[in-house]
C-alpha cells in the first residue's frame, strides 16, 4: 500500500457518502490512470432501478466514454468494498490492470471473501490490493446499516 492508494481511496469513500445521502449502500470507487482520476462513481441500484449500477460498474462505464475505449489496459480501480462476481467480470473484460479495495465483502465478494474469481480460467487477471483504510471503509458501512436495521 502506498500513500497514492490511501489517497486515491480517500476520494473513493468521498463517492461512498455521495451514495450513502442518496439512500444507496455506501460503495465508492474512481479510476486511475497515469496518477489522473479519469472516472468516479458510485452505487446506484436502488436510484436508477438497475441492479448492475455497482460503484464499480457506473465507474467503467463513465471511464470508457470518457476515454472512447471499451479495453482500460494500465488502469487502476480504487473501491471501498471487495467487487462482487458481476463488477470483477467486467473488470476482467475492461482490462483494468489493478484492483484496490479497502474492505472484505463476506456475502458477494469475489476476490477473496466468497471466491477467487482470478482462479477461474479468465483471459485477463489483475493485481489486487485489499485492506487500504479498511477501518473507514468498514465503519461507514456499519454505521450504514445499523442505521437502518433494528436491534
Amino acid at each position: 500500500m502506498t500513500l497514492a492508494d490511501e489517497s486515491f481511496m480517500r476520494l473513493a469513500l468521498e463517492q461512498a457518502r455521495l451514495a450513502e445521502r442518496q439512500g444507496e449502500v455506501p460503495v465508492g470507487a474512481l479510476l486511475v490512470a497515469d496518477g489522473v482520476v479519469r472516472a468516479q462513481g458510485f452505487n446506484q441500484p436502488i436510484s436508477t432501478h438497475d441492479p448492475s449500477a455497482h460503484a464499480e460498474i457506473v465507474t467503467l462505464r463513465r471511464a470508457a466514454q470518457k476515454l472512447d475505449n471499451h479495453r482500460l489496459p494500465g488502469t487502476t480501480l480504487y473501491v471501498t468494498l471487495e467487487p462482487c462476481l458481476m463488477c470483477v467480470g467486467a473488470l476482467v473484460l475492461a482490462r483494468v490492470s489493478r484492483v484496490v479495495y479497502g474492505v472484505p465483502e463476506p456475502k458477494t465478494g469475489a476476490l477473496e471473501s466468497l471466491l477467487d474469481a482470478q482462479r477461474l480460467p479468465l483471459n485477463h487477471r489483475f493485481e489486487v490490493e485489499s485492506g487500504v483504510l479498511a477501518d473507514e471503509c468498514r465503519q461507514l458501512l456499519v454505521e450504514f446499516f445499523r442505521a437502518r436495521r433494528p436491534e
